[in-house]
């Protein structure tokens, strides 16, 4: 399970011509589900993303997680992030979570992190999705729970 997360600005997702869900200050965060993993592994996934401190604190440094910075989440499935890149020049994406069952332990994680926070947005699973976004910083990580 890996998220690649990103300090924005405002962010949304559209989906045929429509706003699937839009945030302001906050962070993006992609989800990639691989093949091994379950509800457990991404509930300690989503609280660490909850946790992680990469928002400007008082003295400036990273210190404040996206609820101490009044943020907002926009959480987006995105299966290309398993994919393996170390050989060849093409993505393979055999580890990658087969759909139906990555849908399903998406809508649980989506449900999960709503569970923990109030503000958090989705995209659509599989859908055509048309991410927009102004990074803050640049500031993006990538985090993975084993």
């Amino acid at each position: 399970m890996r998220a690649l997360l990103q300090r924005v600005l405002e962010a949304k997702v559209v989906v045929e011509g429509e706003v699937t869900g839009q945030i302001e200050k906050g962070m993006l965060v992609f989800l990639g589900l691989g093949k091994e993993d379950n509800l457990e592994k991404g509930k300690k996934l989503i609280d660490k993303i909850l946790k992680y401190r990469f928002f400007d604190d008082e003295q400036g440094k990273m210190g404040w997680n996206v609820s101490q910075a009044g943020g907002e989440i926009l959480l987006v499935s995105q299966f290309t992030l398993m994919a393996q890149t170390q050989k060849g020049l093409r993505p393979d994406f055999g580890p990658a979570m087969p759909p139906a069952e990555a849908q399903a332990l998406y809508e649980q994680l989506v449900e999960y992190a709503r569970s923990q926070f109030n503000h958090v947005q989705t995209g659509i699973f599989a859908a055509d999705m048309k991410v927009h976004l102004v990074n803050d910083g640049p500031v993006t990580f990538s985090l993975e729970v084993e």
